[in-house]
């Protein structure tokens, strides 16, 4: 028996101040029995709850008792619905929301329906492309996460090929639009892009948290081991000052102006990558704009780059006759 299915259940009986099996069994998409059954369960569990049989009758709290679930602020109820509002893409999500606009307080009430439409999700990006849902196995992993249990997961790594390793899922994690599968390994913890996941089998082995888990904590110390790794390499270049914006769209917090001539010359940057070679190749589509001074081995990779495209579409065309 589902303790959530109960906490819905019970939610419902406060607003409905009386309900009968069957209008429980088809807010709850269950069975009559098992509604009949989980209100049972409520009033053997010490809940209130009582019911009274013949025409009219149905499933009461004693004296109109209520439970307080919730102890949700106004403030924290608009932001809740803000925050999942726009985010309700699934039907388990858009039915979990009414509910909970249905077992609010009146007075809450308008507040919570106005924020839940007052932000939308699109689902592509401006190239039409569909932005990354965190792949077909989220719902698998969220339980496997939810149960504890272990997991034998298809991982397929940029550049590698698919292989399988048995994890212990500890989290998910939303990021920058990508979601990430925290989860415990033979190397310690790890995180696991949902979008590369190619396979996920619980293998019913329960799952070792570590102790005094903290998901927050352990993110923050995961994110910055990676944010070392994207900066392990620093690219001295000059620059135009009109690149600028481009420049800064492109790299985020990972470029610095290091140097910005009153006479409007160029500026002196530093661009931050994993390696020379990967901030060099990004920075070759601004062509002229701008001029890499230093490692060496980012200038051979651009002077290599320009080799190769010069032998696949030949010598830039000459101006005049």
């Amino acid at each position: 028996m589902r303790a959530d299915r109960l906490v819905a259940t019970l939610l419902f009986l406060q607003t409905r101040g009386q309900v009968t099996a069957a209008e429980v069994a088809a807010e709850l998409e269950v069975s009559e029995r098992t509604a009949r059954r989980d209100l049972e369960a409520l009033a053997l569990a010490g809940v209130p709850v009582y019911a009274r049989r013949g025409r009219g009758g149905g499933w009461s709290l004693v004296g109109g008792a209520r439970t307080d679930l919730s102890g949700l602020t106004a403030a924290e109820t608009r932001a809740l619905f803000l925050l999942a509002g726009p985010s309700a893409v699934t039907p388990e999500l858009r039915t979990a929301l009414r509910k909970l606009v249905r077992a609010l307080p009146a007075p809450l009430r308008p507040g919570a329906e106005a924020a839940a439409g007052a932000a939308v999700a699109d689902g592509t990006d401006w190239t039409r492309a569909p932005a990354d849902p965190g792949g077909p196995l989220s719902a698998a992993l969220q339980r496997a996460v939810l149960d504890g249990v272990q997991v034998r997961l298809g991982y397929a790594a940029p550049g590698r090929p698919a292989g399988e390793r048995t994890v212990h899922p500890l989290g998910l994690v939303a990021k920058a639009g990508a979601r990430y599968l925290v989860a415990g390994t033979d190397r310690g913890p790890r995180t696991f892009r949902l979008d590369r996941i190619v396979s996920a089998e619980p293998t019913g082995e329960p799952a070792v948290r570590p102790e005094g888990f903290d998901l927050t904590a352990l993110w923050r110390t995961l994110a910055g081991e990676m944010e070392e790794r994207l900066s392990a390499a620093t690219v001295r270049a000059r620059a135009e000052p009109a690149a600028e914006p481009l420049l800064r769209r492109l790299f985020g917090g990972l470029l610095r102006v290091t140097g910005r001539p009153p006479d409007g010359g160029p500026l002196e940057i530093e661009v931050d990558g994993p390696a020379p070679q990967a901030v060099a190749s990004r920075l070759a589509g601004l062509g002229s704009r701008v001029e890499v001074l230093a490692p060496p081995e980012a200038r051979a990779h651009l002077a290599r780059l320009a080799a190769d495209l010069t032998a696949r579409y030949g010598p830039p065309p000459q101006d005049g006759p």
